[in-house]
């Protein structure tokens, strides 16, 4: 599965854990593939519907990218030093955590998913061999705004000598609480009821009451990837 938020646009590997941060950024959803206990919805309204408890992946808006100066202050086109473009977001999920290598105890009541990126960079000076590293997070969201946990780690690029462009490639990893993934037996009732055209609720869609929404909202998790910018980083991506 391939992901990708808004935003345009390591060696090394970091796993998530339950470590909470504030991370005040929502992401696009792009969902998992269906499989045995994915709720389909394929009768009476017409309506298809696919949810997994496995984590939607994402780049939150102005984070897939990082530009980097020879002299701070001065952020016009001739002191541009690195610039560096995430990409390529990959994801895989397996429901049971336990049947991952070196799972931690209670690993089987947790989602396991991974994420794999690539990093490219292009420097200006291209004299000598070089490297650079970037730090990058990985974290993962619940609901669109609660931060269930945050892993901040750093990728290098290796630039030969004479080379203008250079890639890195990386991984993440979180363990979702497989209990918070699952939706209520209630909501799924109502969502996956079947409804008939002579039914006064038959055009009627179960998202719509705010509680169902809720949670649902409550139930949905994203592993979000990113490099890990300061403010002055952020704005100059938003303005750009």
């Amino acid at each position: 599965m391939i992901a990708r938020r808004l935003s345009p646009s390591i060696r090394g590997s970091v796993p998530v854990l339950c470590a909470a941060s504030v991370l005040a950024l929502s992401a696009g959803a792009l969902g998992g593939c269906a499989k045995k206990g994915d709720i389909v919805v394929d009768e009476g309204v017409g309506i298809t519907a696919i949810r997994s408890r496995c984590p939607s992946v994402g780049i939150p808006d102005y984070t897939g990218d990082v530009t980097l100066f020879r002299n701070p202050g001065d952020k016009t086109a001739g002191n541009v030093d690195v610039v560096a473009t995430m990409t390529n977001v990959r994801t895989q999920c397996a429901e049971d955590g336990a049947q991952q290598p070196g799972a931690p105890a209670g690993s089987a009541d947790k989602v396991y998913a991974t994420v794999t990126f690539d990093v490219q960079a292009r420097r200006s000076d291209t004299a000598g061999a070089r490297q650079v590293t970037i730090p990058y997070f990985v974290s993962v969201l619940q609901g669109t705004s609660t931060v269930a946990s945050k892993r901040v780690g750093s990728i290098t690029v290796n630039f030969a000598p004479g080379q203008e462009r250079a890639q890195a490639q990386g991984t993440g990893a979180a363990y979702i609480d497989r209990a918070a993934a699952t939706l209520p037996e209630d909501v799924r009732e109502r969502i996956t009821r079947k409804r008939k055209a002579g039914d006064t609720d038959a055009a009627v869609d179960p998202l719509s009451d705010p509680k169902v929404r809720a949670a649902v909202d409550r139930a949905s998790f994203e592993l979000l990837v990113g490099f890990q910018l300061n403010a002055d980083q952020v704005a100059y991506n938003a303005t750009r």
